[in-house]
């Protein structure tokens, strides 16, 4: 079962969050109203996934204390927004946030985005990508890069927005480790990331994932 750990600093949001995960029989092993609490919760609850809602006044904040905190690198973050915000979410992806939804999300969405947040995919809210699908219909954003991706790049980075290792990617494209990691790479110069995460966040903004 998936352990989810709350932080709200509404006590009512925090109930509310609660019982929609009780009833997809998600076990909450705790709650705050501050996330420097949190964090240092987490580390005696060993939770899966940290739920955070946070008005977007609060947001770059949030982003901040993420950093100092760590929380990401430990723990799958999923964060629930008052209003859509695609730029917002394309800076949480690159911050290692793995899903970014509706404050107004319902049980079953909440279920699986935490579903797919513990197993290392990433987890947008349609609102929250619309822009770039919108700016893909004028212009293909591949056509943007000073050098294209090519074929197996694409599926590559792909996989790596499904929180696939290089060894699972050689793996399932059956090819070595190490032209696994050319390929990554070799994705990175292109898009100018210096990170796989990055990557992957500049792959969700110019179409090059599809979520």
């Amino acid at each position: 079962m998936i352990r989810v750990f709350i932080f709200a600093e509404s006590a009512r949001s925090r109930e509310r969050l609660e019982e929609l995960l009780d009833a997809r029989g998600i076990e909450v092993v705790g709650t705050a109203s501050s996330l420097e609490t949190a964090a240092e919760a987490l580390a005696e609850q060993d939770a899966d996934v940290l739920l955070v809602e946070v008005s977007n006044d609060s947001a770059e904040e949030l982003l901040e204390t993420l950093a100092v905190t760590g929380v990401t690198g430990e723990t799958a973050v999923v964060v629930l927004l008052d209003q859509s915000a695609p730029v917002w979410a394309s800076q949480a992806v690159q911050a290692g946030v793995r899903g970014v939804l509706s404050g107004a999300a319902n049980a079953e969405q909440l279920r699986v985005a935490i579903e797919a947040a513990a197993n290392g995919l990433f987890v947008l809210h349609p609102d929250e990508v619309r822009p770039e699908r919108a700016s893909r219909a004028r212009a293909p954003a591949n056509l943007e890069l000073s050098e294209p991706l090519t074929a197996r790049e694409r599926q590559v980075l792909r996989m790596l927005g499904a929180g696939l290792g290089n060894k699972e990617i050689a793996s399932r494209l059956k090819i070595s480790e190490h032209t696994a990691k050319f390929h990554v790479a070799s994705i990175l110069g292109k898009l100018g990331a210096s990170s796989r995460t990055e990557a992957v966040a500049i792959g969700l903004r110019r179409g090059l994932i599809l979520l």
